[in-house]
């Protein structure tokens, strides 16, 4: 069974040049998927794409709807949520409002409440710092409060764009972990864009590489890092 696939997708930006060429990938319920690749290798257009962000061909399906046709805000009421690289914090609200303008289209306020605890628990940074400003946080702070305001949404997938992206190594660690949590206690499906290739195969069930806007290779973490090419050539070992 598949959450999201991506068939032969083709993606450009207005008046620019093909970045995607025939990307294909698949998300299945509860999995984790990895999207690896040098800077410039298309994988934060990937998930552009998947969230019509760019000019777009080829099938991408969502619990076996086709969303290739459908705007981003669609897209992200069907319960797909993205972290994009840069966090895209609302540096003008405090970090409680951050959180619930997560929430600002879900009804059932006692759910809302109980993703909010949830947030908390996961990054209890954000509780001891849910009166400050979202602009005054610091970067592992600001990426922590990027993941939660997502998972405000109610969302059934996440995609993470590059969530180590200028963070310390302890930082990144205790945001990778969270991140592991939030996996082993939800079942939450994601997909996972990184350059660093260790973190993202921690984590990952399968993996897509990604050189050029092409599929260089694809398959299991663990069957990637069984091929000596693949893991000398894209892997970083």
């Amino acid at each position: 069974m598949t959450l999201l696939k991506l068939t032969g997708v083709n993606a450009s930006y207005p008046g620019g040049g093909q970045v995607l060429h025939g990307v294909s990938l698949e998300v299945t319920p509860g999995g984790v998927t990895a999207v690896l690749g040098a800077n410039g290798a298309g994988k934060t257009t990937t998930l552009r794409t998947i969230c019509g962000m760019t000019h777009r061909r080829g099938a991408i399906e969502f619990d076996g709807r086709d969303i290739s046709h459908l705007s981003t805000d669609r897209i992200a009421r069907l319960g797909i949520a993205h972290v994009p690289q840069g966090r895209g914090t609302l540096t003008g609200l405090t970090v409680m409002d951050n959180l619930y303008a997560g929430a600002v289209m879900r009804r059932d306020r006692a759910a809302v409440q109980r993703d909010l605890d949830a947030c908390l628990q996961l990054f209890p940074r954000l509780g001891e710092r849910s009166n400050q400003m979202g602009g005054n946080l610091s970067g592992g702070e600001q990426q922590m409060l990027a993941v939660a305001r997502a998972l405000m949404t109610g969302p059934r997938i996440l995609l993470l764009d590059e969530p180590s992206l200028g963070l310390a190594p302890k930082i990144t660690r205790e945001v990778y972990d969270a991140i592991a949590t939030l996996r082993q206690e939800t079942g939450l499906a994601m997909l996972v864009v990184e350059q660093n290739a260790a973190l993202a195969l921690g984590l990952a069930d399968n993996v897509v590489v990604l050189e050029n806007g092409r599929v260089a290779a694809a398959g299991t973490a663990e069957e990637l890092t069984a091929q000596d090419a693949i893991r000398r050539a894209y892997l970083g070992a």
